[in-house]
């Protein structure tokens, strides 16, 4: 396989049990992601979009198929080598930011170095250097309440960032904001993609697709 390759999904299935019943969410989906590439995901509600993402970020298992992180099958991987995998590798960012309301900016940004043992000091002038990144200059002792939607998104952005990730997975980043700021979200996407990240976006819309390389669509579960 080449050394390009970040992610490979071969045949993956995800069936759900509702009342006795097999609900099957994802079929035979075959997809191959190469480090630095700006991918979306597309589809209707329903259609799979975010389970498919839950298991490209190690935080749901396939029914079936195989899943290779950097060759790694990841279905072979132990709970805690899954969680060492998202900490090391994976930064998320969420319709609903998810930001921790009683934390300042910069302390939710922190939080995922608190999780690896990075000492105070570091992680506060990491945090920092972080918010700067996103546009948030003067804001890191702000509450999460007295940001607007735009800079609580960025937050989150910095937080999914600070642990320098190979992978950023988001889920309708932009669902939640107007379409003004919406699109600077986006433009720090962009940024992030010509520095080399590779992210894999999920969304609905046509206009936030055009800012990747290419878009899967994805209907009913299947590719």
């Amino acid at each position: 396989m080449s050394s390009q390759v970040l992610l490979r999904l071969v045949n993956i299935g995800k069936i759900y049990f509702s009342g006795g019943l097999e609900v099957p969410v994802l079929q035979d989906i075959t997809l191959m992601v190469n480090k630095g590439e700006f991918v979306t995901i597309m589809g209707a509600s329903g259609s799979g979009k975010t389970s498919l993402l839950n298991i490209l970020g190690c935080l749901d298992r396939p029914s079936g198929g195989s899943y290779f992180f950097q060759d790694r099958q990841v279905q072979s991987l132990s709970d805690n080598e899954l969680s060492d995998l998202r900490k090391r590798a994976i930064g998320f960012v969420f319709q609903s930011f998810n930001l921790l309301s009683r934390l300042t900016a910069s302390a939710n940004v922190e939080l995922p170095l608190i999780y690896q043992g990075v000492r105070h000091a570091e992680r506060r002038q990491v945090a920092e250097a972080m918010l700067q990144q996103v546009g948030l200059w003067g804001k890191s002792h702000r509450l999460p309440g007295e940001l607007s939607g735009g800079e609580q998104q960025r937050v989150a952005i910095a937080r999914a960032l600070i642990a320098r990730p190979q992978l950023l997975l988001a889920d309708e980043p932009t669902g939640n904001l107007d379409s003004k700021t919406g699109k600077e979200i986006m433009s720090i996407f962009k940024h992030l993609h010509q520095t080399g990240l590779t992210i894999v976006m999920v969304t609905h819309s046509p206009d936030m697709s055009a800012y990747a390389d290419r878009t899967v669509l994805i209907r009913d579960g299947q590719i």
